[in-house]
């Protein structure tokens, strides 16, 4: 099975699908947009538990509908609050801390909280560029990164102000595990 999977990625690549990284298959994610399609694939080797909550919000549709509630252009996109206020999460108990070092470039995908650092639960962010969110590795848990579709993350509707709450908000459509 899993060389059926690692040959269908191949052909993807030759085929010219745009998937820029053949990673696990058990560790990606596609996102749907109503603009298209997002990959992103989960780093279970930098935040295991991270990752494992949002395989198993996934699993439930939890972001089904869920809206891009905060953007702040040359900053981030966030997400993840079924409330689409920033102040909401899944029922689950919020997750510890997983900080590294792991640098916060373009498409990193960070877990987002309160002041407390262990206050991540089903909220993350995605970086619009390779210095906007730089300041924050060691702050913030990195569980993934967008290796395909940046532009249509790029795309989403900015907020307004300095908290970049959205009016008019863009929401994923979908998410489900590529395997």
């Amino acid at each position: 099975m899993k060389l059926i999977r690692a040959a269908a990625v191949a052909v993807g690549l030759l085929l010219g699908t745009g998937l820029a990284h053949a990673g696990d298959p058990q560790n990606m994610v596609v996102m749907e947009l109503a603009s298209g399609k997002v990959t992103i694939e989960l780093r279970p080797d930098l935040a295991p538990l991270h990752v494992e909550r949002m395989k198993q919000l996934i699993a439930e549709k939890f972001y089904d509908g869920i809206v891009f509630h905060r953007v702040i252009p040359e900053f981030m996109a966030q997400t993840g609050d079924p409330t689409g206020t920033g102040s909401g999460g899944s029922s689950y108990p919020d997750l510890k801390a997983e900080f590294t070092q792991e640098p916060f470039v373009r498409g990193t995908l960070g877990a987002a909280r309160t002041a407390d650092p262990d206050s991540a639960n089903s909220q993350f962010f995605i970086c619009f560029t390779d210095t906007g969110c730089g300041h924050l590795a060691g702050q913030y848990t990195v569980f993934g990164k967008v290796i395909d579709g940046m532009e249509l993350i790029d795309a989403v509707k900015p907020g307004e102000g300095d908290g970049g709450m959205v009016s008019d908000p863009d929401k994923i459509v979908s998410m489900s595990m590529m395997q």
